[in-house]
């Protein structure tokens, strides 16, 4: 087969991986070593790590979850048939939501030894009983374990957002995510992670809102509610509101936070001010809104504000 030429069969492989290769699956349609090596020497293809090729790379993954994604395909096709996708790679092949932009490439391996670094790739040693689930032509640590893995590593917020994210998606029920915490413990970082399985909600419907509340839980605000419903004096349903703190005379200061893909466009933003508007007429709430550009220790000190104002005033 000529060097230039790549097999139907190997291109549609590469959309499944994120656009990668290994070289092994390269031989086994037809492109040889030296074929894939020429490609990438001519800047048609693009060599991540040791065996593993880009086939498109000028076609970088067009989100944050494709480059998260494309981390766990390089670890799987570095390591080979055996490779296991574990703690961020597993969850972010899982569709778990509220990890870091970047992860780094980590896999385990049967009887592997010890940890070890090959490349890019981190070779961790998980001996727990380690359950594995099959994604697409992925082997995947099951949620239970991915979630152990990842959340003691994980700085806080992002944890939390995984957390959240794992049974809002039904990735993981309640009495999994008590099972989680059990394997988890002894591990390193996750002395500092406890209270963080305890709060975990289901109700939070973005990553954002769980960066939020954290802040709001650090600074001793924790929400009373997620996910409050707030109905006019007609008993109508108006609204809901994604955290909310009781006030005075029965009323309530809720927190919302617009995450720019969903709220970004012209009409959303429309749509967002008729409803806080709305919200606003019922004459039961006061509305704090936040977008992703808000740091979270913003969020926690104008909710701190509007608290003391309301129960000292």
């Amino acid at each position: 087969m000529p060097w230039h030429a790549v097999p139907e069969p190997l291109v549609r492989l590469s959309r499944e991986q994120e656009g990668l290769v290994s070289v092994a699956q390269c031989v086994r349609w037809g492109v040889s070593r030296d074929a894939a090596a020429h490609r990438a020497a001519r800047g048609m293809w693009e060599r991540v790590t040791t065996g593993v090729y880009d086939v498109r790379p000028a076609q970088p993954p067009s989100d944050l979850d494709g480059g998260r994604r494309r981390a766990a395909w390089t670890g799987l096709l570095a390591l080979g048939d055996g490779a296991i996708a574990v703690g961020p790679c597993a969850l972010a092949m899982l569709g778990v939501a509220g990890l870091p932009s970047r992860i780094e490439a980590q896999v385990s391996l049967p009887g592997a030894a010890a940890r070890r670094s090959r490349g890019q790739v981190a070779v961790r040693r998980f001996d727990d009983g380690m359950q594995v689930v099959r994604v697409g032509g992925a082997r995947v640590a099951a949620p239970r374990w991915a979630i152990a893995q990842a959340v003691p590593e994980l700085p806080r917020a992002h944890a939390l957002a995984v957390l959240d994210s794992a049974l809002a998606l039904g990735v993981i029920d309640a009495r999994g995510l008590d099972l989680a915490h059990a394997v988890a413990r002894g591990r390193r970082g996750v002395a500092t992670h406890h209270e963080l399985w305890e709060i975990a909600d289901g109700r939070a419907q973005s990553p954002l809102e769980s960066y939020g509340r954290l802040a709001c839980v650090d600074a001793g605000l924790p929400p009373d509610t997620l996910q409050l419903v707030v109905r006019d004096a007609a008993g109508r349903f108006v609204g809901r509101a994604d955290m909310g703190w009781r006030i005075r005379g029965g009323r309530w200061l809720v927190v919302e936070m617009d995450g720019r893909e969903i709220h970004g466009t012209p009409e959303a933003v429309f749509a967002d001010r008729e409803r806080q508007n709305a919200l606003l007429a019922t004459g039961r709430v006061e509305v704090l809104r936040f977008t992703s550009r808000d740091a979270p220790e913003r969020i926690a000190a104008a909710v701190g504000n509007l608290l003391r104002r309301h129960r000292t005033g």
